[in-house]
């Protein structure tokens, strides 16, 4: 089904060539309501993809805000560039997609929300999942009380990453600041954020014992939520299995889809599977003594404007970017939301340092 048109295309430009800012580049060719303004890398392979796509480039982001006047800008480079980017894009009263995490700390994060909030500048996160068609009908679920009260969440992410994922140009992942902690378990706390609601406490323990690398390569965690129930967390990428978002969603098909699930949720009245959508439940009145009953929950076909529905999240985000842009929309994960979610996140690592429970503000 044709998307339709609502006003001129949204010009953005990508600060960013690597991994995920290919991603993003890739959905702003193929999407009508976005079109390329520009790349900011250090890399010459930036500047020859430029070159090739007809599109500006250049290694420094004020010249490029100067230049080509976007109307938005996904920040993906480094995490510890984040900050000075946000706020250069800030400067230039230009609306952002801030990749995950949304800074390096969320004492930077809450600068940025402020800065940005004085200006007038509209920022949204990049959780991509929050704009996944699994995670926003697993909402739907929860919000419609079939579960019941919540009490207790239990969340797998387990992957096995290739000795390469390490090497050349990206043994930054060998350090702290560059595990799967803040790298992958930080979506799953978002995704639980959003299903669940907000943190209210945090225990863990990690290791490096699988690579012997400085950085952690497995951790569990506990998680208290501020509505009482209590969430547990198993993570490693030295871990061969199915029960991770990327083999279990297939969202992504550079990944191998199974057909596990790695998130449950589980309430007074029933429980649900995520991503295969399975409610349990013991019927009215029902309990261990009495037979429990599947349902399997069917995904919409049509988003709200009855548009054919697009299961790819970084699709859907861009979209919604491009409508926060031209002031259409206002961002479905801001500044302040992702640094709750940044918060929880390196709560893990200072739980683990200390042995202690983390209580978050």
């Amino acid at each position: 089904m044709t998307k339709e048109r609502s006003g001129a295309p949204a010009r953005i430009v990508v600060a960013g060539a690597g991994l995920i800012g290919q991603a993003h580049i890739e959905r702003i060719l193929r999407e009508p309501e976005a079109r390329l303004a520009g790349i900011v890398d250090i890399d010459e392979k930036g500047a020859a993809q430029a070159s090739a796509l007809g599109v500006p480039f250049s290694k420094d982001i004020d010249a490029m805000m100067e230049n080509a006047r976007p109307d938005g800008i996904v920040i993906a480079l480094p995490n510890q560039a984040h900050f000075a980017a946000g706020m250069a894009a800030v400067h230039a009263r230009v609306a952002m997609l801030m990749e995950k995490p949304v800074c390096e700390t969320a004492e930077q994060a809450l600068e940025l929300a402020e800065a940005a909030e004085r200006a007038g500048v509209p920022v949204l996160v990049g959780h991509h999942r929050r704009h996944s068609p699994i995670i926003q009908r697993a909402k739907e679920m929860l919000a419609s009380g079939r579960l019941g009260r919540i009490t207790a969440v239990n969340a797998l992410c387990w992957l096995l990453k290739p000795p390469a994922y390490f090497e050349g140009r990206n043994s930054w992942r060998r350090e702290p600041g560059g595990g799967p902690v803040i790298i992958n378990l930080i979506h799953a706390i978002d995704d639980l954020r959003n299903l669940c609601g907000d943190i209210a406490t945090v225990q863990a323990m990690t290791s490096n014992q699988a690579r012997g690398f400085p950085v952690e390569d497995t951790a569990g965690v506990i998680l208290g939520f501020r509505n009482g129930a209590i969430g547990t967390l198993a993570l490693s990428d030295a871990a061969a299995g199915p029960w991770s978002w990327e083999l279990t969603a297939g969202e992504n098909r550079a990944y191998p889809r199974t057909t596990e699930s790695c998130y449950y949720i589980a309430g007074s009245a029933g429980a649900l599977s995520i991503p295969r959508m399975e409610f349990w439940h013991h019927g009215a009145h029902g309990h261990w003594w009495t037979p429990i009953h599947t349902e399997r929950s069917s995904m919409p076909d049509q988003d709200a404007n009855g548009r054919e529905a697009d299961q790819d999240p970084l699709a859907n985000q861009m979209r919604h970017f491009c409508d926060v842009a031209r002031g259409k929309a206002q961002p479905i994960l801001d500044t302040r939301d992702g640094a709750q979610t940044l918060q929880a996140t390196l709560a893990i690592h200072e739980a683990a340092r200390t042995g202690e429970v983390v209580r978050l503000g």
